[in-house]
């Protein structure tokens, strides 16, 4: 049985700590304080559990501010315009108010709440007297406290959300598949290379850049889930963001290195060239070697990939010069992501090529 990922696992108790922070907002503002609108605290604490600490107390300190301006717009409305005609002029001005307000309002996220609880309060209210509406008023503000406190304390307190190397496991599958990606080449080399075959091979550094897209955002999230979280000084489960950056870096490389060999195979299938025999199966050599030092950085592949001697026998092999610029694109290519896959083996904890 597989275990979940570390962001399903995540996402999972995500789900069971705005549950939670629901529960507990609801037993608090209901039945402890019976406030009026209990109703709002629930709501407010599910909204406020986010995915990390940091977002929790942002998000949570706009939702109280909006409410708080929300509060100050409807009570400016009704006292200048009352609840004469069903309430609809203070219900309408607090509205339009309210978002004017959100589009200007710094705290963007939450800015249409101050719409809302205009218009909760109003409408709550219509009909109450004066005393009832002060204290429906202040209510509402105990309310949205209450919410965000709640959502705020449990998201702190209860298995604050940390980045469970959600980016180690995200930039590992990357290497292994630009790995593959290259093994994957120097197996299509060997036959016969046609255009749609070197399109796939395009095709797949795309891929691969959108899977590390991704783990960049993993990075952001990684480096957010340490602010104000108390796990992260003592979790092992915690990955070191500026590794990660790292490597993301140099796979930002490897994957440009591997598209170039790519397109350059693809260029040469087009303009129909022939290779030479030894150079293709000696280059095709050292490219499944390099594919299967980035799959596995912790592989034995027999030492550095020998591009140096491909490129000296070379020098002196009587070879077509038109062919030259073509071997020389491709040699280098290589050794760039040589270079790369010794870099990545390097900070997984493996040996470099010359001690590999």
């Amino acid at each position: 049985m597989r275990a979940p990922r570390p962001d399903s696992r995540t996402d999972l108790l995500q789900i069971l700590k705005a549950t939670l922070a629901t529960g507990v907002a609801w037993v608090v503002a209901a039945h402890v304080l019976e406030l009026q609108q209990a109703f709002l605290a629930p709501w407010l604490a599910l909204l406020t559990v986010h995915a990390t600490v940091y977002r929790t107390v942002w998000r949570g300190s706009q939702a109280v501010l909006a409410s708080g301006l929300g509060l100050v717009v409807s009570y400016v409305a009704v006292q200048l315009l009352g609840y004469d005609l069903v309430a609809t002029p203070a219900l309408v001005v607090s509205v339009l108010v309210g978002l004017l307000l959100a589009r200007a309002f710094l705290a963007r996220d939450e800015g249409v709440a101050v719409a809302t609880t205009a218009l909760f309060v109003i409408t709550a209210g219509y009909g109450s007297h004066q005393a009832a509406e002060e204290m429906m008023l202040s209510h509402r503000f105990l309310d949205t406290l209450v919410g965000v406190a709640t959502g705020l304390l449990v998201n702190l307190l209860v298995a604050p959300p940390l980045d469970d190397r959600v980016v180690d496991s995200a930039t590992s599958d990357v290497t292994r598949r630009l790995g593959q990606l290259l093994v994957r080449m120097a197996d299509d080399l060997r036959g016969d290379v046609d255009e749609g075959v070197s399109q796939e091979w395009l095709e797949a550094t795309r891929d691969l850049d959108d899977s590390l897209d991704r783990a960049q955002q993993h990075l952001a999230f990684t480096r957010e889930s340490r602010w104000a979280n108390p796990l992260r000084h003592r979790s092992r489960r915690t990955a070191d963001p500026d590794h990660a950056e790292a490597v993301i870096y140099r796979l930002e490389d490897g994957i440009a290195q591997a598209r170039a060999v790519a397109r350059i195979v693809h260029e040469s299938v087009v303009a129909a060239e022939e290779w030479d025999p030894e150079f293709r199966r000696r280059w095709t050599d050292v490219l499944e070697r390099v594919g299967q030092r980035v799959a596995d950085p912790g592989r034995d592949t027999g030492g550095a990939p020998g591009l140096d001697d491909l490129v000296h026998d070379l020098s002196v092999a009587d070879l077509p010069d038109r062919r030259w610029p073509l071997y020389g694109a491709l040699i280098t290519a290589l050794d760039n992501v040589a270079g790369i896959a010794d870099d990545v083996a390097r900070l997984s904890g493996a040996a470099g090529w010359e001690t590999a």
